[in-house]
């Protein structure tokens, strides 16, 4: 067990390095030049600008020759500094991002855990009752095909613009400052709602679809069919069916980790969230070469981690595993 482990461990180790090193080089390859952006926000004359374009070159240290740059990456970010932002002058990138996070977080985790329950759990059931198939599978078929910001543009306009039961824009009410209190936390709640269901709603559609499938498929499979010529009762049959069924779902629940985080960071810029995404749009539109790295470093080390976790739950599942480990 902790051979795999370790094994698995030093392949994610050698992802995350080549995807670092990716995440590094993708917004150097962009059009574009920061520091120009920036010297444009001064509207000084021709002389001035360039004396501002040479300073802020060999503040941001892009003076340097690329293979420099990318060693004092390295070296910053295993000292856990990602460097200064363009677009928030004086601002360091980490603090920006740490700001950040807990918004995108509260999006994500509860998204991603909740439509996998809440799926899974509707699609065993609809796979053996006619009624709820009949509703459930079209619904599920048409949410699981829709884009995450068609759908979010679709209820911030029905649910917040026209029929005002939402607020379609922020995390709280702008008459308030984050604190541990009740009013507060029934605002963030408030404006939480619409994104999240915008997640929620497309991610249930495909478990939904995915488990009603597998549990057809494991109810008519030899075991079953042994079990029920045994006088089994049908519970215990479909106990079995549902515990094998899950494991598949388990692995599509890493390969959708990186479908759900840009969803949620798109849905974001359509509320207006002040999460990750927002920081991501800004950053894109002057070609923040830092805050750009560390947005994608965030998303790289969140779906490395979920999905480290997910092989780990795997193994404890899924007792065919274990004994493959221990060379059964």
């Amino acid at each position: 067990m902790a051979r795999y482990l370790l094994r698995k461990f030093l392949v994610y180790l050698l992802t995350f390095f080549v995807a670092v090193t990716i995440d590094w080089l993708i917004p150097r390859f962009m059009p574009g030049d920061p520091i120009a952006g920036l010297v444009g926000r001064f509207n000084a004359d021709p002389i001035a600008a360039q004396e501002l374009e040479r300073y802020f070159t060999k503040v941001y240290k892009l003076d340097e020759p690329l293979l420099t740059q990318y060693l004092n990456f390295w070296k910053g970010l295993l000292h856990g500094d990602l460097g200064p932002s363009v677009a928030y002058t004086g601002s360091q990138v980490g603090s920006l991002i740490w700001r950040a996070m807990p918004y995108t977080l509260g999006l994500l985790i509860p998204s991603i855990l909740l439509s996998y329950f809440a799926g899974n759990r509707v699609g065993a059931l609809a796979a053996r009752r006619k009624v709820l198939d009949n509703t459930v599978l079209p619904v599920s078929y048409v949410l699981t095909a829709t884009p995450y910001v068609w759908l979010a543009l679709v209820i911030a306009y029905f649910f917040g613009a026209r029929w005002g039961w939402f607020p379609i824009s922020g995390a709280y009410a702008f008459s308030q400052q984050p604190n541990w209190s009740w009013e507060f936390f029934w605002s963030y709640l408030y404006h939480w709602f619409l994104p999240f269901m915008s997640l929620f709603l497309v991610s249930f559609g495909g478990w939904a679809i995915g488990m009603r499938n597998l549990i057809i498929y494991e109810l008519e499979a030899d075991y079953s069919n042994y079990l029920a010529a045994l006088g089994a009762p049908n519970r215990l049959i479909r106990k079995y069916a549902y515990r094998n069924a899950v494991l598949p779902q388990m692995s599509g629940l890493a390969l959708a980790l990186g479908a759900v985080v840009g969803g949620a960071l798109v849905t974001e810029i359509v509320f207006g969230y002040p999460g990750i995404g927002t920081l991501l749009i800004t950053a894109l539109g002057v070609r923040d070469y830092f805050l750009l790295q560390g947005i994608f470093l965030f998303i790289i080390v969140g779906v490395l981690v979920a999905n480290f976790i997910v092989d780990i739950l795997y193994v404890i599942v899924d007792p065919r595993t274990r004994t493959g480990i221990q060379g059964g």
